[in-house]
């Protein structure tokens, strides 16, 4: 009767470490997200279209998937324009990857962006927005949220 209870407690400490171990494997970490750079792909009468390019590291020790991606950006504290992607996007494990998110506009919000960066060279923008990925302990909502400044450099680049 000892042995079956001193084997049953050595069994439910070794399941116990077992299970903090698969635990702290599977934690769920926020990724960050910093806008990387902006390209224009298309101007027209109407508006014109940019390519955002996110720079994402994701610090799980697994890989995150997801096929949806919702931001909106503001020039000067001016809305800009939303995006919407909706692809399969692999985010690889302790590691950075760059995500491309199509961008539409009017010229409604140009002018303050426009302003800046005709004036100063650059511009204040900021991201909200959010990915939602599938996870080993299932799928997460992650809010984006970041504020920076883009150069004329910065839309030139890539």
């Amino acid at each position: 009767m000892r042995r079956t209870i001193r084997l049953t407690g050595w069994l439910l400490l070794v399941g116990a470490t077992a299970s903090c171990s698969l635990f702290r494997r599977v934690s769920f970490e926020r990724p960050t997200v910093d806008l990387a750079a902006v390209e224009v792909t298309g101007i027209g009468l109407t508006g014109g279209s940019l390519n955002l390019v996110l720079a994402v590291y994701n610090p799980n020790r697994y890989d995150l998937r997801t096929a949806r991606v919702e931001i909106g950006i503001d020039l000067e504290d001016t809305h800009f324009g939303d995006a919407l992607l909706e692809s399969a996007i692999l985010l690889p494990a302790e590691s950075h990857a760059t995500v491309d998110v199509p961008l539409t506009f009017t010229w409604e919000g140009v002018g303050a962006g426009a302003r800046a960066l005709l004036g100063r060279g650059s511009v204040r923008y900021a991201l909200d927005g959010r990915i939602v990925a599938d996870t080993p302990v299932g799928s997460r909502g992650v809010d984006l949220e970041t504020r920076g400044v883009v150069t004329v450099r910065d839309l030139m680049r890539r």
